[in-house]
């Protein structure tokens, strides 16, 4: 999309805002013209500064004045850039100066496709677009937590092609790195761990890849419920480790990282609003996300979407490319590309040790079996 095409809310988008409107500012049916170029954001600022002027139902201000007013205020009140300029050099630099000292990374399925595992919504080669042979009602019903209660056999077909060790993998590649597990948020769960949906049994890896190849699908030994994966399903709650440590994070981060992730499913979506106003954002993808000021980010209070192609942009970066190159791209510019090679190195060796004594392990309970 080329910088001169101005982006337009949505038909959601402008719902959510009559709704918003109505409900606080007491207006019975704002004009859908008026809505097009007001964000959620614009609106809930305006709310909480101006509250006492609208205990009655009707407004000294109609709403494209105030738009206006609240749009030029916002560009007034926008804190100034800290990076030298916006682009992976100047974050590069921001890091190499130690100005910068709590960095997060989001990190979306896109950081695993190097290593053989598709993502969920790439044409052609994503997950979503490879899952005719399932007979699903629709894609996202693979992870979808009322259709694996009904179905649990195509789920855990698709773990069996994905399971870690067996040249791809669902998630866990992270601490395979040898990245300090301390260090590691998973904010859509895990494959370390699972759990009967029913009475909440635990149960380790080993117990569930066991039955997965032998094809048994996964009952509870104690309640007989259907045993899932601790990774999350739409229609699950995010871990509580996600939800605890959310806020006091993201308060203290001063760089922000996204990458390989279209921010599309929120609440993970959102949560890239969350950090002061001032703290600059690196987004490392093929493409661009649709987070964006112009298209109205449904968030109350967070600070609002990327400004990538906004005149008045002060902190957002976007670099288009695979993960990967832009992670060598970065630690190149900062002085660490040869400690990264040696690292990758290292610990590919590690990981390729470890898919062979997988395998060995696994060949050897298939034998076993054959003998009984």
């Amino acid at each position: 999309m080329s910088n001169s095409t101005e982006k337009k809310n949505t038909s959601t988008d402008i719902g959510y805002l009559k709704e918003y409107l109505c409900k606080h500012l007491g207006m019975a049916d704002p004009p859908e013209d008026m809505l097009k170029d007001l964000t959620l954001e614009t609106v809930a600022k305006y709310v909480s500064e101006n509250k006492s002027k609208y205990v009655k139902p009707e407004s000294e201000m109609s709403i494209s004045e105030w738009l206006q007013h609240q749009k030029v205020k916002q560009i007034k009140n926008r804190p100034l850039q800290i990076l030298d300029e916006l682009s992976l050099e100047g974050v590069a630099y921001f890091i190499k100066e130690r100005k910068c000292l709590n960095i997060i990374t989001m990190a979306g399925a896109g950081i695993s496709t190097s290593a053989g595992v598709p993502d969920f919504r790439s044409p052609r080669v994503g997950l979503y677009d490879n899952l005719q042979e399932y007979d699903l009602p629709n894609n996202q019903a693979i992870f979808d937590l009322e259709y694996f209660k009904k179905n649990q056999k195509p789920f855990y077909r698709l773990v069996r092609e994905m399971w870690p060790g067996n040249l791809k993998n669902i998630d866990s590649l992270e601490f395979t790195s040898g990245l300090d597990p301390e260090m590691i948020v998973e904010a859509h769960g895990t494959f370390r761990f699972s759990h009967c949906i029913d009475c909440k049994e635990s149960y380790p890896t080993e117990w569930i890849e066991e039955r997965v190849f032998s094809g048994i699908l996964p009952q509870c030994e104690e309640c007989g419920g259907p045993v899932k994966p601790d990774i999350v399903f739409f229609g699950e709650e995010l871990p509580k480790r996600f939800q605890s440590l959310l806020e006091d994070d993201f308060k203290r981060c001063d760089l922000l990282i996204i990458l390989g992730t279209s921010l599309v499913v929120q609440p993970f979506a959102s949560v890239m609003t969350m950090v002061k106003p001032e703290t600059p954002r690196l987004y490392i993808n093929l493409e661009k996300a649709s987070a964006t000021e112009e298209a109205g980010l449904p968030v109350f209070g967070f600070g609002g979407g990327f400004l990538f192609d906004d005149p008045h942009n002060y902190r957002d970066v976007f670099w288009k490319g695979t993960c990967d190159s832009g992670c060598e791209s970065l630690a190149g510019l900062i002085g660490w590309e040869n400690e990264l090679k040696k690292l990758v190195k290292e610990h590919d060796k590690s990981l390729e040790k470890q898919i062979v004594l997988n395998k060995k392990r696994r060949s050897q309970k298939s034998y076993k079996k054959a003998e009984r």
